[in-house]
């Protein structure tokens, strides 16, 4: 079996001083290319067997397929399924354990799918977690793109704290979707929508859960 690629350094201390100052990070090299390469791949296979699914919005009878707020195609990820996603999920849980000694921010267990957004799709501003509500802790996206260039569009828009809650956007960050890129925020702190891009985005999107 071939060695697990490792990223030139290890991330968990950068990321936990973001996490700790400003509830969000943006880490630039967390895996290898080579394994992101790998995980490009995957999803392109799973993609040619018809894996991948319209996603949800919504909960109970109200959930429904609605493309004008979240227009991604998603397939849900064991780390079971290949040495590939195995090696991805090695990173993740590394990642978990070191927030967790570092934070002690209560992470159980992590779970991701595969998120992909054809041109002009998006997703409308919401919160992964409503306050008090659900396990999600810590939402986590790992871009696959390569060659992303800010005229491509299709950044996240972290809204900020304060403005969110009073409903008044106009301060923002965006984050571009580029290759081996792993951005992470505090799940019910902050409001965040995908912008529409000219060409497909692809990424990993996961959450770091409580304990049930």
């Amino acid at each position: 079996m071939n060695p697990i690629p490792q990223p030139a350094s290890n991330p968990s201390a950068r990321i936990a001083a973001d996490l700790a100052a400003q509830g969000w990070s943006c880490c630039q090299d967390f895996l290898a290319r080579e394994l992101t390469a790998r995980l490009r791949s995957e999803a392109e296979h799973l993609m040619t067997r018809g894996a991948f699914q319209p996603a949800a919005v919504g909960s109970g009878a109200a959930r429904a397929v609605r493309p004008e707020i979240r227009g991604d195609d998603t397939c849900w990820l064991d780390e079971r399924q290949s040495p590939t996603v195995a090696a991805t999920w090695q990173h993740f849980e590394a990642l978990r354990r070191a927030l967790n000694a570092e934070l002690q921010l209560g992470l159980f267990e992590f779970e991701a799918h595969f998120a992909r957004y054809r041109p002009g799709h998006s997703y409308a501003p919401h919160f992964d977690r409503l306050s008090g509500i659900g396990r999600r802790l810590l939402s986590a996206v790992l871009y696959l793109n390569e060659d992303w260039r800010a005229e491509h569009g299709g950044a996240l828009r972290l809204y900020s704290t304060a403005e969110a809650r009073a409903g008044n956007r106009r301060e923002v960050r965006d984050f571009l979707p580029q290759d081996r890129h792993l951005m992470l925020f505090l799940s019910e702190r902050f409001e965040h929508e995908v912008l529409p891009a000219t060409r497909e985005r692809l990424s990993i999107s996961g959450w770091f859960l409580a304990r049930a």
